[in-house]
């Protein structure tokens, strides 16, 4: 289902437009879709051929996206597993601080070689009520304030599902512009098309290295945007919005850990409008990655951070049970990915 579709249903019931909001904003809260208000019952609003055909309808968007399993973490975020209507699944992530980082696609075609997601391949698009469905699945269990589009998938690669999600979370859904978070490996379209949104999210590139070559290596179906242009295109994005870029930069040891990566994100972000969030590996034992020592990782973020480059840490939610984006899934449905030797052994 998506949204447009939710909305056609409702009119030919004989909603009109300001019945269509109520019953959206109800869901969207995760309450029930025949919710009144204070001042005006349901009975005294909604026409009667809409009310009856709400518990049906109720029963479709509950079953768009149902929890399958929860993965409480010590850093007070929990993992998701959730199952969709044709019993695939995504992962959600409650963060702290009332976020949630959600899943647009079931699988993702990058191939991001430290990714479990990528290593699944694509298997299918969510429809836009479906990326919804998850905060609604979320906000039965907690306050969400914020939406990161970070999990399962590659948004620009579902990128009108995900737009028309982000347009209806920012407005109806009640979510501020900035706190609703577009990431992506980049790709020429989101740059051509968030600025023409009426909702236009913060946006979080994967940058992950400052050398080509690797990045090719790293994220093998990626766009083939050298570091430098993705940086420039984030930087006339974050000027245009006013709000800074995350350069998303997933730390792998002896890969992209080297004092010549340092001294190349200088030279790229200094001055620039952005945040560059450093993210250990979430290692398993006898993986082909591993993060850097704890002293490298606070080494790097000092030389960086004194230099001018504002730089964070962000440790991945849930690792501390095996919850990396994709993990959950891939037990749940009895995958096993085989170790092999990295392509990037030699740099190590």
């Amino acid at each position: 289902m998506q949204l447009a579709e939710l909305n056609q249903r409702l009119a030919d019931l004989g909603a009109k437009p300001r019945h269509i909001g109520r019953i959206t904003r109800a869901w969207l809260l995760g309450k029930p879709l025949d919710t009144g208000t204070r001042h005006q019952k349901t009975e005294n609003f909604l026409p009667l051929s809409v009310r009856q055909a709400l518990p049906t309808l109720a029963g479709e968007l509950d079953g768009l996206a149902r929890l399958r399993s929860e993965h409480p973490g010590a850093d007070g975020s929990a993992r998701l597993l959730v199952e969709l209507a044709d019993k695939q699944m995504v992962e959600s992530v409650l963060l702290p601080r009332d976020g949630l980082c959600i899943s647009s696609q079931v699988g993702c075609a990058v191939g991001c070689v430290f990714c479990m997601t990528g290593k699944s391949g694509l298997l299918r698009q969510l429809s836009s009520a479906e990326m919804v469905a998850q905060v609604v699945l979320a906000r039965r269990l907690r306050p969400v304030k914020k939406v990161v589009f970070m999990g399962m998938g590659e948004p620009a690669h579902n990128l009108d599902n995900v737009l028309e999600a982000i347009d209806l979370l920012g407005t109806e859904g009640g979510i501020g512009h900035r706190n609703l978070v577009f990431s992506t490996v980049g790709d020429p379209r989101v740059f051509e098309r968030l600025p023409q949104q009426q909702v236009r999210p913060a946006l979080a590139l994967s940058l992950h290295t400052t050398d080509a070559e690797l990045r090719r290596q790293l994220l093998p179906k990626a766009p083939r945007i050298d570091p430098e242009e993705l940086v420039e295109l984030g930087e006339a994005y974050a000027r245009a919005i006013d709000y800074p870029i995350q350069y998303q930069w997933t730390l792998l040891r002896g890969i992209n850990d080297s004092q010549q990566e340092m001294d190349n994100l200088l030279r790229l972000l200094k001055g620039k409008f952005a945040v560059l969030n450093l993210i250990p590996y979430n290692s398993l034992q006898d993986d082909e990655f591993q993060r850097p020592d704890g002293d490298r990782i606070v080494q790097m973020v000092r030389y960086l951070h004194s230099r001018g480059v504002l730089t964070k840490v962000r440790n991945s939610a849930g690792q501390d049970v095996d919850g990396g984006c994709g993990q959950l899934r891939a037990r749940a449905a009895g995958l096993v990915v085989q170790r092999r030797s990295s392509p990037l052994a030699d740099r190590t």
